[in-house]
């Protein structure tokens, strides 16, 4: 009886000892079916979604760089010149070369869509009394716009300073004057000086003007010789303004109302393409002047 008592409660110690063990495995268990509940949740998130995939596309692709555009730069506003020869009107050739004939001479270096000039020779021979004589030389020059060199209207713009600049440089020059102009063109400067040579006393003019991306240069000089009077500065310089105007005015009328714009991706043989403008005809007026003078003389 007692061994039977006692086997009971021995059974009754292993049952409650079973009961102790599986209630232990299972709190055990318990914290790794969280734990692999939570690896499998973040398992889970970790897959992108379709809106994921969508914004994560997006950032990748915008993290990409760009590819840049072309530089470009303002298109020219003129693409060719007028005749240089023709761009003033017969009133005005005779009013500042009566004497120079039917036409003027072309400059040897033009090229027509780039560059021109042209000059008149004009010798009123009074006698005994002396001659009165006249120069006149009009020059163009346009300016394509460039990638590397800029606009045409700036390049232009930059040439129209430096003939200002060398026009107020001629060696030997006297009373050198040097006056801004308004309406003509997009700016305008008058350069008036005396040169004394061995025919007379010569009084130069030198108008320059810009017009978008032409620069329009007219040299204009008078001198009395054999005795002749010395001509008055300021007509001479009103009468190279007035031819300054039709030229610009020429240029403008070549290219239609709002001008003919070119391209400036497409290089042409234009001034800005050549690096090297032609020679201001400021510097070489007066030596022009002085041989014509003297032919003249010698006639």
């Amino acid at each position: 009886m007692q061994r039977a008592a006692q086997r009971d409660d021995r059974a009754q110690r292993h049952q409650r000892a079973m009961r102790l063990r599986r209630v232990l495995v299972c709190a055990a268990a318990v914290p790794a079916v969280l734990i692999t509940a939570a690896c499998s949740s973040d398992s889970g998130d970790s897959k992108p979604s379709s809106g994921g995939s969508g914004g994560q596309s997006a950032g990748s692709s915008s993290a990409r760089p760009s590819v840049s555009a072309s530089p470009t730069v303002r298109a020219a506003a003129y693409g060719k010149l007028p005749d240089a020869c023709a761009v003033l009107s017969k009133k005005t050739l005779g009013d500042l070369v009566p004497k120079s004939g039917k036409s003027g001479k072309k400059g040897s270096s033009d090229e027509p869509s780039s560059r021109a000039s042209c000059s008149w020779n004009s010798l009123d021979n009074n006698g005994v009394k002396g001659s009165q004589f006249r120069w006149l030389n009009v020059s163009l020059l346009r300016f394509d716009s460039d990638v590397t060199r800029g606009s045409g209207d700036e390049q232009a713009h930059t040439y129209y300073a430096r003939q200002v600049k060398d026009a107020q440089a001629v060696d030997g020059a006297k009373d050198i004057k040097a006056i801004p102009l308004s309406g003509t063109g997009a700016e305008a400067t008058a350069v008036r000086y005396d040169l004394k040579k061995k025919e007379g006393l010569f009084k130069q003019q030198t108008v320059v003007a810009r017009v978008e991306n032409v620069v329009v240069t007219v040299d204009y000089n008078g001198a009395g010789l054999a005795g002749e009077k010395t001509p008055d500065a300021d007509d001479l310089t009103k009468a190279a303004e007035k031819a300054v105007k039709e030229a610009v005015a020429s240029v403008s009328s070549a290219n239609g109302a709002g001008g003919t714009a070119t391209s400036p991706a497409s290089p042409s043989k234009s001034a800005s393409s050549s690096g090297a403008p032609s020679k201001s005809p400021s510097k070489s007026a007066s030596a022009e002047a002085s041989a014509s003078a003297s032919a003249a003389k010698d006639s």
